[in-house]
């Protein structure tokens, strides 16, 4: 109870990230003291002192503006006792002005701890969640190396319903999702927890890749939409862009399925190769309604030394201050020699750079470095 008691002392003083700053109100109080008390009896400095609580406000906590405040106040009554007019109505009056700045700046420290603190805790469950959603993908599946990266908007606590993962299947092949759910809040994490469930029960089971998306777009039409009264089946959409992919370990090949989703790029040498499906069908939650009984699969070549990008259009829709979008293809080739997790945080820092560390909308990518053909099974019943 102690620690705990002294925690929330040293929370509520908040001297700030620069305590030197201080220097400022106090440099300020006692030059205005100074130069008042010497000037000629019709100069008064003394309301300038109601700027040190107001500078303090700006980087400290509520303790450190009220002692800011009520140092104001007494230097102010400190001038008006040394010059002789502390009984006048004008220096009262300023005095008590002094005052209620200095309450009302503590106020304002006040409320804003609250909402700091508030928002800090909404921000942790946010992020909490999103570690759950989002299950750190292996490093090593066969002969790939694979690596995922998450960028969340800085907008409040809102997430975004980004989305990825992957899953080995028993006839020695690694399948990957990459989405993007409409919208964000909680909406957007209940639908992405809803698809991330649905690809993790499936994906590791022998059904192909067509059958496979199939399965997504019914369990994410049937979950999204069973209670809703049928005068909204028509206005409400809930969907989600994505791209499944099965890399066999065995077969220098990508197999893959785009459900209107930005194309993944392959990175081969100073080459980059976007993987455009002839075929993008609709997004996930569309399929079924429009009739959409079959996928049609693409195969692309996947060689070894080949690094694949998976993203969403988080990255490529990224801009700055001038409305520029991130130049993602030309800036990804500058990497391409990088192992996954390496130009990854590339990657990151240069994307954040480019919008001045803020992002307007999530952003995921996953890299995929195909290193050798894995040596063919022992049993291949197995």
């Amino acid at each position: 109870m102690a620690l705990r008691a002294w925690l929330d002392v040293r929370r509520f003083w908040q001297p700030g990230p620069a305590p030197a700053l201080l220097v400022i109100p106090l440099a300020l109080i006692v030059t205005v003291s100074v130069v008042d008390v010497l000037a000629p009896p019709h100069i008064h400095l003394g309301p300038l002192l109601v700027a040190a609580p107001a500078i303090t406000v700006a980087f400290a906590g509520p303790l450190t503006t009220a002692v800011m405040g009520a140092l104001a106040v007494a230097a102010q009554v400190l001038i008006s006792v040394l010059r002789g007019v502390a009984g006048t109505a004008n220096i009262q009056a300023q005095i008590a002005a002094l005052i209620v700045v200095s309450a009302v700046c503590v106020t304002v420290c006040v409320v804003r701890g609250r909402r700091e603190e508030q928002l800090h805790q909404v921000r942790s469950v946010a992020e909490a969640a999103q570690r759950v959603l989002l299950q750190p993908l292996p490093a090593h599946a066969g002969p790939l190396r694979i690596a995922g990266l998450y960028i969340p908007a800085e907008e409040e606590a809102e997430l975004g319903g980004d989305l990825y993962a992957a899953a080995r299947t028993a006839h020695h092949s690694t399948r990957l999702l990459i989405g993007d759910v409409r919208g964000s809040g909680l909406g957007a994490i209940s639908n992405t927890a809803l698809l991330l469930g649905a690809f993790r029960a499936a994906a590791h089971r022998q059904a192909t890749l067509p059958r496979l998306a199939v399965h997504l777009d019914a369990a994410f039409r049937w979950d999204t939409r069973q209670w809703r009264p049928p005068t909204e089946q028509d206005t409400v959409e809930d969907f989600a862009t994505a791209v499944l992919l099965d890399i066999p370990d065995h077969e220098p090949v990508v197999h893959l399925i785009s459900c209107g989703h930005p194309p993944p790029l392959i990175l081969r040498g100073n080459r980059l190769i976007p993987l455009v499906a002839e075929a993008s069908h609709l997004p996930i939650g569309f399929g079924g309604t429009f009739g959409i009984a079959d996928y049609t699969v693409q195969t692309f070549p996947f060689e070894p030394g080949d690094l694949l990008l998976l993203y969403t259009d988080g990255v490529i829709e990224a801009r700055n201050t001038d409305g520029r979008f991130y130049p993602f293809t030309d800036r990804a080739p500058q990497w391409t020699t990088d192992d996954p997790d390496e130009l990854l945080r590339h990657l990151q820092a240069d994307l954040l750079a480019h919008v001045h560390a803020h992002l307007d909308d999530d952003a995921a990518v996953v890299a995929i470095r195909r290193t050798a053909s894995a040596p063919p099974p022992s049993n291949p019943a197995l």
